[in-house]
């Protein structure tokens, strides 16, 4: 896990930059496609996925080691064959576990986090979950396991793998060419993240888009049909947490409420978005019918808020990456009170993006706790011997943490209050 903690202490200041040249191109061109509290929503999801990831907070059900132990029917040397081979594997299992996220009600709650988003851009890309609790990923790579493929040669591709994927989540970049039947292109994949009855569950390869091409998933993007992005079942909430558990929230009310026993069995394995018929008529859930004219979620933000939600991703971002540089000497148990502090202040920013009232105490809790262990320790995970003032810097933020959660639960609201009297 260090070593991946490393690796992402280069990749995340990368990505941000390519997320940053995206915004800056959008605005030299005067076709801005980021909205800034989603791409901060975006972001700080993308900071909860990689602290999870790197705290290794996953119940590995099977791993790619222990098939190929059992399952390998020859054994063969990394040769530059056996890379393409192993790569081309990867890309075929990725495609089936993605179709499955899409068709099965459970899976789908453990990609839902990467559509969530209601803008498509580079940022959205980083929409990646924290709910993929339990390792199966391995059983997809059977037939890779059956050619011996080394899992030294899994273990670097992977990665690689899954940062491929980054670039084509952009509007930014038209059709290209002859490309359009080899690879994923952002043309098909702007049509894989929308909404319309057209593109619903389409093109679901990830580096090559042969597979849907073979197995009747692949649909152009028409230029007659613009493509509206989101969910059906829209997540209405900046809160990358709560977007990552609703959908599974919503199967268990409904496994709870549905008085047949074989709808509570079966529900977790049907259809996404099927629902039992007696739970379905009674509690009613919000789903877009008219893509082209629902309203996107936008909470109202002044200036000042938005500055804020910024202030806070940048500072969450640099202590992620703090943690990370750290490493081996924080240590496991401080590594997860770290990430705890990073995902407790997620929760509690995004809260307060969404204007919910409750995340002021939220802010003022995280603020104390963060204050009392610096009191304590005399020191945040041992960055005063990296900057002398080191844990200064990080008691003011969190006192700037407990100021803003007043200040725009209460202050900024009544302002606005007293402006709405007069």
């Amino acid at each position: 896990m260090e070593s991946y903690a490393k690796a992402l202490l280069y990749a995340t200041p990368f990505f941000i930059g390519l997320v940053l040249i995206e915004i800056l191109y959008g605005r030299f061109v005067k076709d801005q496609k980021h909205n800034l509290m989603d791409t901060v929503s975006s972001l700080s999801s993308g900071l909860t996925n990689v602290v999870k990831d790197s705290l290794g907070l996953v119940l590995i059900l099977v791993s790619y080691p222990f098939i190929l132990e059992h399952l390998a029917l020859i054994e063969i040397k990394a040769t530059w064959l056996v890379w393409v081979v192993a790569f081309i594997a990867l890309d075929f299992a990725g495609y089936w576990n993605h179709r499955l996220s899409h068709h099965i009600n459970l899976f789908w709650n453990q990609h839902v986090i990467h559509h969530s988003s209601e803008e498509f851009n580079l940022a959205c890309a980083l929409r990646q979950p924290i709910s993929n609790l339990l390792g199966y990923y391995a059983l997809l790579l059977i037939p890779a396991a059956l050619l011996g493929v080394p899992n030294q040669v899994i273990a670097i591709l992977a990665p690689i793998h899954l940062f491929a994927q980054f670039w084509y989540h952009t509007q930014h970049i038209g059709k290209m060419g002859i490309l359009e039947y080899v690879i994923v292109t952002p043309s098909q994949h702007r049509v894989h993240h929308a909404i319309n009855p057209e593109y619903i569950d389409k093109n679901l390869g990830q580096i090559f888009c042969v597979w849907d091409r073979m197995f009747g998933t692949f649909q152009e993007e028409l230029d007659d049909v613009p493509p509206q992005y989101g969910v059906l079942k829209p997540a209405n909430t900046w809160n990358p947490i709560i977007i990552n558990f609703q959908h599974l929230w919503r199967l268990i009310q409904d496994a709870w409420r549905t008085r047949s026993y074989w709808d509570k069995l079966r529900i977790w394995f049907m259809p996404t978005g099927w629902r039992p018929q007696d739970v379905k008529e009674k509690y009613p859930v919000e789903v877009i019918h008219d893509v082209y004219n629902f309203r996107k979620y936008s909470p109202e933000a002044s200036y000042w808020l938005k500055g804020y939600a910024l202030f806070q991703l940048i500072i969450t971002t640099g202590l992620m990456l703090f943690m990370f540089y750290s490493y081996s000497e924080i240590g496991f148990d401080g590594l997860l009170l770290f990430g705890a502090f990073i995902f407790v202040g997620i929760y509690g920013y995004t809260t307060l993006m969404d204007r919910k009232s409750y995340a002021v105490w939220i802010e003022v809790a995280r603020g104390i706790a963060g204050l009392a262990l610096i009191y304590f320790s005399n020191d945040w995970f041992g960055i005063d011997a990296y900057l002398s003032i080191g844990s200064y810097l990080v008691a003011l933020y969190f006192l700037i943490t407990i100021f803003g959660g007043v200040y725009f639960t209460y202050v900024e609201k009544s302002f606005a209050a007293a402006d709405l009297a007069s």
